[in-house]
């Protein structure tokens, strides 16, 4: 039985994408109500224990028009530029008719300032991993990589006009990008 086969249900799917260690806070409430929703979680990393391993770039596993939505935090900026269009194509295609991707990923021009500012070491903020500095945010969370998980590596990255240019490329009719003030950008976009 896979994650789609389960009995029909009055909740509608969410498919976190890029879902890391299976922690139901990680779905943001303002959103995803869990008494609302259903998760199906999507990673390409094994360890884990997503209820499906893949890539968000070529999501087989999921049927089509079969999610309510996609939630994707803080993963699209792992994939390298030329990869973008092909994960945002797949977000839509998973998506029903009226379903939204949610998505949020560094703001590059939050993180500039800080750069301008001769602050690269400094810590920009603080998380659950420690403080993340504006070198962490442009290249990835350093302490992990050098662990050895090199799924942490960031490869490319978005200002709020370009994020919404690739989304509006790959089909979504609606989309509005905000930045939320703590370096990251949120984007929502609808079917």
């Amino acid at each position: 039985m896979n994650a789609f086969s389960a009995a029909e249900t009055t909740l509608r799917t969410v498919l976190h994408v890029g879902c890391g260690i299976a922690n139901p806070a990680k779905l943001p409430a303002a959103f995803f109500n869990p008494g609302d929703w259903r998760e199906i979680r999507l990673d390409i990393d094994p360890e884990v224990q997503p209820d499906i391993v893949g890539t968000i770039t070529d999501m087989a596993d999921v049927p089509n028009a079969s999610v309510d939505a996609v939630w994707s935090s803080h993963n699209v900026e792992h994939l390298y530029a030329h990869e973008v269009p092909a994960a945002f194509a797949e977000f839509r295609r998973v998506l029903k008719p009226g379903g939204f991707a949610l998505i949020a990923v560094p703001d590059l021009q939050q993180v500039a300032g800080l750069i301008a500012e001769d602050r690269l070491g400094d810590a920009a903020y603080l998380s659950s991993m420690g403080p993340i500095t504006p070198l962490d945010i442009l290249y990835g969370h350093r302490p992990s990589i050098a662990q050895g998980n090199a799924f942490m590596a960031h490869r490319t990255g978005f200002t709020a006009r370009t994020l919404q240019a690739c989304l509006e490329e790959a089909g979504f009719p609606v989309v509005n990008v905000l930045r939320d003030g703590s370096f990251a950008l949120w984007a929502a976009a609808y079917v």
